[in-house]
């Protein structure tokens, strides 16, 4: 499997200055959409830098010239005013302190919360009915609110801290202010009794003109904010509990083969390449390998999401990270650590979530400059309220209302929120998105091309008949042409394979012509096997006409330039190709049947899945020409392929979806990863892309639309500060929400 990212290189590592790395940082004290655009700014500031910061995940994914430190980037990172670690490879790690930091919110909320109930019913009596205060009621107050807005709301007022000692303004500041300022005001109020107005006449005079104390306003908003982080907090543990869940699979320890038969248990990060370990039922596979002997149902819903589980036996591979159901395997493993097919779908998510659809870019440019134009507009409600009304406790109600109800969590959180989810839920399906960019690609698709061999039908086939020409046996033939085919990826190839049977000879000066077939030297003979354009059938072309008439797939084997055998070849398409192609067609798709194949074998297999517009004997630069031609027409192509000869196809459509069971070329060039066999992935990734675009959009909407309409409102004077901060934690928790829906996504059946 071909590595689908750049693991995060080991600090301080720099052999050669011009070579670029990437690094993993795990940023803390991240609140909002302002914080990300402080990060990502100071970071590219250092020579050669590009950087990506995910809110939801608060994490900095860095590309850096190899001379730059990991150290260098955390100080950087620090500088800005925030805290940055290498992030761990370990799941479990990041588990544990994401845990901790959820229960030590959880903790300042439920004091703050047991200290506010109290202290608003308290404040709420003695400011509208005066008559009601006792001896002491002020320290009363102040004893209940001070723990609140001091220890409940210290991570707040921290945060705020650190980024003015580096000049910076989040969102943290606005509630750090609005928080001090209610408090500071109130203070001085209960403090300064000329300032206590008399016993009003009447119950609505009371609360009309009731004293200007704030305390139940800083405890309330330190509450709505801390119960805001831990609803976010709980929000992300769910969003990757489905990678979490992935990550988890795999196995910790395996068991060994050494030279005298027995076996030695031993950590999976010990075992290395071609050594055989052995899996019992029930257990974890611990990396990709062949069986090389045993049998066994393997459960691949880990890897692909299908419920069904896949018998293996001797020359099968298997996956690191799927699980034994029945019987005992013995592995020989082909690919370790991160080399492994689970680490590379694991890093391919993670490539994804750190990279930023173009609505979050401009999110993230509006909340540069959002919070700044927060406190300026405070600052102008604050005159305009003092000198229009000539009241100052006028002008500090609104004013703490704008800086509490402005705050643009739900914006930084809007899109990467909606991506971890669905790329967990991605993760679950099969499906791998590798970012932003082929999730918005999905939004415009309007034709699907499908490739035949292996992507509709099932690419298992099967030599079903042999016409051997004067001279030859049908033994040596499939020999030779066995050898040949031994070397090659394609499935027509491993049909022939199969035929030829075990102890085949080897081959050298081996050749592949993608499209037409593959030739070597076997035995001393010069050896063809391919398409009739490849190896002209000669005296057999009517052995090849009667398979084509038939639908058949033919492949033509030539011995030192003389035509030996022609080899009939039957594929059958995946059951549910038919369903899946009018799943697309339902939702207003177009679809096409682009291969190389012979135009009768690829009608039959077109009608069979429902497909019209076929195209047929097409090579791989005509597979490309024929996407650019629907592209020129207007078309937004989605190309579905599994081999060699699919990758510049793949690479030139606006959307490549490789089919998983395909080759490292094909996965490599393509947008989105299919790691299931059923072709109603298609549809499926589509569909939770779709569905991940409209969340997103929905989650822009509400934030852009709530500050647009709260902070006018907040500026007029009409919101008690109280319920701003409700409000706001309230539109954090709606992007969430409506981002968790995502989980929900599933397959029809």
């Amino acid at each position: 499997m071909t590595d689908l990212s750049t693991p995060a290189p080991p600090a301080d590592t720099a052999p050669d200055a011009g070579r670029m790395q990437r690094t993993f940082l795990e940023v803390d004290g991240m609140t909002c959409a302002a914080c990300v655009g402080r990060v990502e700014r100071k970071l590219a500031k250092v020579d050669g830098v590009r950087a990506v910061v995910n809110l939801a995940t608060r994490t900095a994914t860095v590309e850096h010239p190899a001379g730059v430190t990991v150290q260098q980037l955390a100080d950087t990172v620090e500088a800005a005013g925030y805290s940055a670690t290498p992030k761990s490879p370990s799941p479990r790690r990041a588990i544990l302190a994401e845990e901790r930091e959820r229960r030590d919110v959880l903790r300042r909320l439920i004091v703050s919360l047991v200290l506010f109930v109290p202290a608003a019913d308290l404040s709420i009596v003695l400011a509208t009915i005066p008559s009601t205060r006792f001896p002491g009621w002020q320290w009363v107050l102040l004893a209940l609110s001070l723990p609140v807005v001091t220890w409940g709301a210290w991570p707040l007022h921290k945060r705020a801290f650190q980024g003015a000692r580096h000049g910076a303004a989040t969102m943290d500041t606005l509630v750090s202010v609005g928080i001090i300022s209610a408090t500071a005001w109130s203070v001085v109020t209960v403090l300064t009794p000329g300032r206590q107005r008399p016993d009003p006449h009447g119950f609505w005079n009371a609360v009309l003109q009731s004293d200007p104390i704030y305390l139940e306003v800083a405890m309330g908003v330190t509450v709505f904010v801390l119960a805001g982080r831990y609803f976010e907090a709980s929000a992300r543990a769910k969003a990757a509990s489905a990678l979490r869940e992935l990550a988890s699979r795999g196995a910790r320890e395996v068991s060994v083969l050494v030279r005298d038969g027995s076996e030695l248990r031993i950590p999976v990060g010990e075992l290395r390449e071609e050594q055989l370990f052995v899996v019992r039922p029930g257990e974890t596979i611990a990396t990709d390998g062949t069986v090389e002997s045993g049998s066994a149902f393997v459960d691949n819903s880990a890897m692909t999401g299908e419920s069904r589980p896949v018998p293996a036996g001797p020359g099968d591979p298997v996956v690191g990270g799927t699980v034994c159901q029945d019987g005992r395997l013995t592995v020989r493993a082909t690919a370790v650590g991160e080399d492994t097919t689970f680490a590379a779908m694991l890093r391919l998510v993670e490539d994804a979530q750190a990279t930023k659809a173009r609505m979050q870019r401009l999110a993230d440019r509006v909340s540069a400059v959002f919070v700044p134009c927060v406190f300026a507009i405070a600052a102008l409600t604050f005159v305009g309220w003092l000198i229009g009304s000539g009241s100052i406790d006028h002008a500090v109600k609104a004013t703490i209302a704008v800086l509490v109800i402005a705050c643009p969590c739900a914006l930084g959180l809007a899109t990467p929120v909606a991506f971890m989810v669905a790329s967990g839920r991605g993760a679950q399906l099969g499906v791998y998105v590798r970012g932003h960019q082929a999730l918005e690609a999905t939004e415009t698709v309007d034709t699907v091309v499908f490739d035949k061999t292996g992507t509709v039908t099932t690419g298992v086939l099967s030599v079903t008949a042999v016409s051997v020409a004067p001279g030859f046996t049908e033994d040596a033939v499939l020999r030779l042409a066995g050898a040949v085919e031994s070397a090659s990826e394609h499935a027509v190839a491993r049909a022939v394979v199969a035929r030829a049977g075990a102890d085949l000879p080897a081959v050298e000066d081996f050749r592949a012509v993608p499209g037409l077939g593959a030739s070597g030297r076997v035995d001393g003979a010069a050896v063809r096997v391919g398409s009739p354009r490849f190896a002209p059938p000669g005296a057999l072309a009517g052995a090849v006409a009667a398979a084509a008439e038939s639908g058949r797939t033919v492949a033509v084997v030539e011995v030192d330039g003389a035509v030996a055998a022609v080899l009939e070849v039957a594929d059958t398409v995946k059951p549910d190709a038919a369903a899946a192609v009018a799943r697309l067609h339902e939702a207003g798709i177009r679809t096409v049947l682009l291969t190389g194949d012979n135009a009768a074998a690829a009608a039959k297999v077109a009608a069979l899945v429902g497909i019209d517009d076929v195209r047929a004997d097409v090579l791989p630069d005509g597979k490309v020409a024929a996407v650019r031609e629907l592209q020129e027409s207007g078309r937004k192509v989605a190309m579905v392929g599994d081999g060699v000869n699919d990758g510049p196809a793949l690479a030139a459509a606006d959307l490549g979806l490789a089919m998983g069971t395909g080759t490292d070329v094909a996965q490599s060039a393509a947008d989105v990863v299919l790691m299931r066999e059923e072709l109603s992935a298609v549809p499926d990734a589509l569909g939770l892309a779709r569905a991940t675009l409209k969340t997103i959009k929905a989650n822009l909407v509400w934030a852009f639309g709530y500050n647009v309409a709260a902070i006018p409102i907040a500026v007029a004077g009409l919101l008690n500060p109280l319920v701003g901060a409700a409000a706001m934690a309230f539109s954090s928790f709606f992007v969430v929400w409506n981002s968790l829906r995502l989980r929900k996504f599933g397959t029809r059946p």
